[in-house]
Formats: C-alpha cells, structure tokens, sequence
C-alpha cells in the first residue's frame, strides 16, 4: 500500500509514519515547519490553503490511500477548508482518502455516549471548523474515512501528558476539572487502527477513541502514576467555574467500530497501567 500522511511530523502523524513503514508500506509524508526524522519516508513541505502545492504533492506521490492528520486548531482556512481541498485532491487522482476528526464536533448536552449516528453540534469555534471538515470530505469523497477521535496520549510528546508534567513540577499553574469527561487513546492503538480502516473498503463515520470514559484530572493521576510524578501536585477544579469554553462530557462510543478491527482500543485504565 502507498501511503501519504499529511501532517506526518506531528505527534499522531509521526506514529502513523513508524508504523506504515515498519509495516512494509511505502510512505510518503507532510510537513509544515520541518521534516520528520524517521528514515525510510520521503517528506513534502505542504500548506493546504495552497491548492496548486497541494496537487502537485499529491500527483508526485502518487498513493493510494492519504491520511488527514492536521489541524490548525480554530484557524478556519486550515482547519475547516484545508480538508475540503484534500478530499478534492484525492478524488482527483483516484485516491482513498481517512480524515481524522475530532470529539469536539459535539456539545456534550446529549447526556449519554455518542455513537456515530449522532449528528455535530459544537459549540466551540475549533469544534465547528472540525464539524466543517466532515461535511466537505463526505461530500466530495464519499468513498472517505472520517475517524473521530478524542485525547490522544502517549510519551512526552502528547500535549496531555506535558500538561501533567508541567504542573507535578510547578512549570505552569491551573488545575486539572473533575467536571470534563472524555475516552482517551494511546497514539499506538489510533495509528494502527487508522492503518487498519486505510487497508479496506470501510467508508463514513467511524469512532476510534479509548474504552474507558474519565476526566482530566483521572486522566492526570494515571500519567502520574506511570511516569512516577508526585500526585498531590495535581489541583482538582471545575471547568463549569471557568470562562473556558468547551464541552463538558463527550463519551465516544467506539463499540460498532472495534467490532470490525483486529486492533484494540485499549482503555486509559490500561494502557496507563504502571507496569506498562
């Protein structure tokens, strides 16, 4: 299989590069800022509000299948636009395309798991640029993967398990609430479960996180606990106290999707474990 992972020098990206080429697949990957290290990988610099940069990586590599790992948080030209252009390329020239978006699509008010027949209602402007994205590549690809995921964790590298870090050492002050519920997934199980779906015929909406639904501040003791950090430094707080905007509790129901993967999205409970 020839693979093209936009965004490959980001932290799902990278992992998803590891993963392709120790699979045997030839890969190729994007990059905004600098190239990826990883050898066996051929890098192209890619901004996708350029369509015509855009179009000539793609004909260069020619794959069969694109990932989508990028976003540019709220920035609605990246974000929302930038896969719209992706999902044109693709279908373009011939190519299957897996779009990874995200749990922030949803409000959080359902009061209950949210399976992949629920329909967007963010409330955040990241949310709804995400919720965009989805849109435009079922539309214009309707043969693509939309694989919605929540907290990504892994090493030093995740942004979650840096927050952790920073606070168990005094480097940054806040609390972690104990109101914010979401299914957190290691970047291993992600990588290869997107890997996975890339290799079939699946198509529409798919939901990839963790078995086990926790709050942040769960979600913090158990990096603690793996990394040996000092739990106590870990400040409980509401995040319904705070101006911060964002859902409260988004429970990926992943269940429909594991029943058609060999690989197991592991819980936070697990692949948190001490001993691992």
């Amino acid at each position: 299989m020839k693979v093209l992972i936009v965004g490959g020098s980001g932290f799902l990206g990278a992992e998803l590069v590891r993963q392709a080429t120790a699979d045997g697949h030839a890969t190729a990957a994007t990059y905004a800022t600098r190239p990826g290290s990883l050898p066996g990988t051929a890098w192209h610099a890619l901004d996708l509000r350029d369509p015509d940069r855009l179009d000539a990586v793609v004909a260069e590599t020619d794959p069969g299948v694109i990932i989508n790992t990028t976003s540019g948080d709220a920035d609605w030209e990246v974000t929302a636009e930038g896969p719209a252009r992706l999902a044109l390329a693709a279908a373009k020239h011939g190519c299957r395309l897996v779009h990874v978006s995200s749990d922030a699509v949803f409000s959080g008010t359902r009061g209950g798991p949210y399976d992949e027949t629920c329909r967007p209602d963010p409330i955040t402007p990241y949310g709804a640029a995400k919720a965009a994205a989805e849109t435009s590549v079922r539309y214009l690809a309707p043969d693509a993967v939309v694989a919605r995921t929540s907290l990504i964790i892994g090493g030093i590298e995740s942004a979650h398990v840096r927050v952790v870090h920073d606070l168990a050492a005094g480097r940054r002050e806040g609390a972690l609430f104990t109101d914010d519920i979401r299914c957190p997934v290691h970047v291993a199980d992600l990588a290869a479960a997107l890997l996975e779906l890339a290799a079939t015929d699946a198509h529409g909406v798919h939901h990839l996180a963790g078995a086990d639904a926790v709050t942040r501040h769960e979600l913090g003791l158990l990096i603690a606990q793996r990394d040996g950090l000092d739990p106590t430094r870990l400040a409980r707080g509401l995040r319904a106290d705070t101006a911060l905007p964002g859902a409260l509790e988004v429970r990926l129901d992943s269940r429909a999707t594991q029943r058609k993967l060999r690989t197991t999205l592991r819980g936070a409970h697990d692949f948190l474990a001490a001993s691992t």
